[in-house]
């Protein structure tokens, strides 16, 4: 993909060549090929809203792309946009509250 790419060219992308609808809300993340940038596209309702990132002594630690795609929970893509280690990332395990009386 041309990282070039802008709000339309990277909506296209993702019709045609991911088929996908890119106006239904859903987070769609392109990298550069040196995986120091990534390109997040998503739909708010009003519009197109398109985030640049690049990381300046890094790079994202990218999960495996499987037939074109590659998939993170919401606490995964909140550690890869800040630069973590999604890998490292993990839901807490859910247990009942404690209480004291």
């Amino acid at each position: 993909m041309d990282f070039r790419k802008g709000h339309d060219g990277l909506a296209a992308v993702v019709q045609h060549e991911l088929r996908k609808d890119p106006f239904t809300g859903t987070v769609f993340v392109f990298r550069s090929k040196r995986a120091d940038r990534a390109k997040i596209l998503f739909w708010d309702g009003s519009g197109l809203v398109l985030i640049y990132k690049r990381l300046e002594a890094h790079t994202f630690a990218w999960p495996p792309i499987r037939d074109g795609v590659m998939k993170l929970g919401y606490a995964q893509f909140e550690a890869l946009f800040e630069g973590l280690d999604w890998r490292r990332v993990y839901a807490a395990a859910p247990r009942p509250p404690v209480t004291t009386g």
